[in-house]
C-alpha cells in the first residue's frame, strides 16, 4: 500500500515519470502499412522485389502503348492527306481493301487446302466409272437428238418439193401468174388512157372573143 501511494504521491519527485515514458515511445507507422503489402505479395506468390519490378515494367507498357497510339494517329492523318492530294475517294479505298482481303484469302493456308481437296475431288469424278458411263450417255443422246432434227430438217424439205412438182401446186401457181398478168395489164391500159386525145363526146373549147 504505501508503494502504492507514493507513486501517485502528487508531491513525489516521480510525479509524471510515466506519462512522459509512454508519450516517447515511437510508433512503427511503417511496418503497420507494410503488413498488408506483404500478406498481399505472399498471397500471389510474389515477393516484394518481384512486385515492383513488375509494376515498373507494367508502367513502360502503358508509356509504349500511349506513344504508339499517337504514332498511329499522326500516320492516319498523313495518310488521309495523301489519299486526298491523289484524288482518292472511300470507294477505292473499299476496293483496294476488298482486292488485299481477297489476296489475303487465296494465298491463305485454308483456301489452298480447301482448292487442293476440290481438285482431287474434281480429278477422282471424272476419273471414276460412273462420271464416264453418265458422259458418254449424253454424248450418245446429244448425237441421236442431231440425227433426229436433220431428218426432220430433210423431210420438210423433201415434202416441200414433192409439193412443188405437184399436179395442183402448178396449176394453183398458173392461176396466180394470170391473175397477176391480168391486174398488170389493167394497170398499164389505164396509164395509156390517161394520155390518150380527147373522145368525141367532149365538147371543143369555144372562142369567147368578140368579133
Amino acid at each position: 500500500m504505501e508503494s502504492a501511494s507514493q507513486d501517485i504521491n502528487l508531491n513525489s519527485p516521480n510525479k509524471g515519470l510515466l506519462s512522459d515514458t509512454m508519450t516517447d515511445v515511437p510508433v512503427d507507422n511503417a511496418s503497420a502499412t507494410a503488413a498488408p503489402a506483404s500478406r498481399a505479395s505472399a498471397y500471389n506468390g510474389l515477393t516484394e522485389a518481384e512486385e515492383e519490378e513488375l509494376r515498373s515494367e507494367l508502367t513502360k507498357v502503358e508509356e509504349e502503348i500511349g506513344t504508339l497510339r499517337q504514332v498511329l494517329a499522326a500516320k492516319e492523318r498523313h495518310c488521309g492527306e495523301l489519299k486526298r492530294k491523289l484524288g482518292l475517294t472511300p470507294l477505292d479505298g473499299l476496293k483496294q481493301n476488298l482486292s488485299k482481303s481477297w489476296h489475303d484469302v487465296q494465298v491463305s493456308s485454308a483456301y489452298v487446302t480447301a482448292s487442293s481437296t476440290l481438285e482431287d475431288w474434281n480429278e477422282k469424278l471424272t476419273q471414276s466409272e460412273a462420271y464416264k458411263k453418265t458422259q458418254e450417255t449424253l454424248s450418245q443422246a446429244g448425237q441421236k437428238t442431231s440425227a433426229a432434227l436433220s431428218n426432220v430438217g430433210s423431210v420438210i424439205s423433201r415434202k416441200l418439193g414433192d409439193m412443188r412438182n405437184s399436179a395442183t401446186f402448178k396449176s394453183f401457181e398458173d392461176r396466180v401468174g394470170t391473175i397477176k398478168s391480168k391486174v398488170v395489164g389493167g394497170r398499164d391500159n389505164g396509164t395509156d388512157e390517161l394520155h390518150s386525145p380527147s373522145s368525141s363526146g367532149d365538147k371543143p373549147p369555144q372562142d369567147s372573143a368578140p368579133f
